[in-house]
């Protein structure tokens, strides 16, 4: 039950990736098809601005890329078969006040009643949570936030 859950965490993270980079690389596709049809008009500066505007956004879209396919390569490292007595990538961890899966920051997952928070080790409860064990206790945002289950 437990490791189909984390099977489903994991997917949840993986297509949470998946679809952002196919949206960026969708976007950046647009951007260089506009910047090859845009044409020399009588506007002058106006072109230009449009042209560097363009070009904004594609540099823009190449940051968010290069961060999407870094997610996608955390997962990559995510072993969700691991048993471990320490919080690290992969395990769902239970708390007094909610549930977190360490992945990638994906979002809230939501099945069957149960609430997950798909969250990456670099973000602040990551960080709180990474490397701690059963039983141990750690304040966010002044909640004492409990570790009841290492998964």
């Amino acid at each position: 039950m437990e490791q189909n859950l984390k099977k489903q965490l994991y997917d949840f993270c993986k297509n949470f990736a998946d679809n952002r980079i196919s949206r960026i690389r969708l976007n950046i596709a647009d951007f260089k098809e506009s910047l090859d049809s845009e044409t020399k008009s009588s506007a002058g500066d106006k072109h230009e601005t449009g042209r560097a505007m363009l070009q904004l956004e594609l540099e823009k879209s190449g940051v968010q890329l290069a961060e999407a396919v870094k997610m996608a390569k955390v997962l990559d490292m995510v072993n969700i078969k691991t048993k471990t007595n320490f919080v690290g990538l992969g395990n769902l961890v239970k708390t007094n006040k909610a549930n977190y899966f360490l992945g990638i920051s994906a979002g809230e997952y939501k099945a069957d009643g149960i609430s997950v928070y798909c969250i990456s080790s670099e973000t602040p409860m990551g960080k709180l949570l990474f490397g701690k064990e059963k039983g141990a206790i750690v304040t966010f945002n002044t909640n004492e936030i409990t570790i009841n289950e290492i998964l």
